[in-house]
């Protein structure tokens, strides 16, 4: 990845916004939208982005998960089978 090449002004987007869009779809390369010489918005392409939506969302489940487990919020599977177990039966009855 060269990031140079990903990196355009708002001039650009201006003027050539089919063109980025091209690009972007075609690379699944997002492209840094400067203004000023500073960067001020990232295009993406809707594929990539729900990517990265859906691994953000799988981190937050794991990082929830070891603070729960750091709290002493977990149970062994056993205890989880035995429990399913146990509603069953209870249900049977």
């Amino acid at each position: 990845m060269n990031i140079l090449k990903d990196i355009k002004p708002i001039t650009y987007l201006k003027s050539r916004a089919a063109d980025l869009l091209e690009q972007i779809n075609q690379t699944h390369r997002p492209v840094i939208i400067t203004q000023n010489g500073e960067p001020k918005a990232i295009l993406q392409d809707p594929e990539s982005y729900q990517r990265m939506r859906n691994a953000i969302g799988i981190l937050k489940l794991i990082s929830q998960g070891e603070k729960d487990i750091k709290n002493g919020k977990s149970k062994s599977q056993e205890e989880v089978f035995a429990d399913i177990e146990n509603i069953l039966k209870e249900k049977m009855r």
